[in-house]
């Protein structure tokens, strides 16, 4: 999907994601190809707080991304 409907996906998913759900799992915008989003997401883990929903673009080779949800470590929880 483009960016700007994955952007109003994850925000519909947050919205109605049970409060436990949240503090379980990061649900970020991915790239759609799989090594890209594995790219995207080892970035993503290794430092949360400097990535922010178009970070993901960084990583992409098209305007083709979804939304997937990682488990936060423990340490976050």
């Amino acid at each position: 999907m483009k960016f700007e409907e994955a952007l109003k996906q994850k925000k519909e998913s947050i919205k109605n994601a049970d409060d436990s759900v949240l503090n379980l799992y990061h649900v970020l915008i991915s790239p759609a190809d799989t090594k890209e989003s594995v790219d995207f997401i080892d970035h993503y883990l290794k430092n949360p707080d400097s990535c922010n929903d178009d970070t993901c673009k960084e990583f992409a080779s098209s305007d083709d991304y979804q939304i997937v949800s990682i488990r936060k470590e423990d340490q976050e929880c």
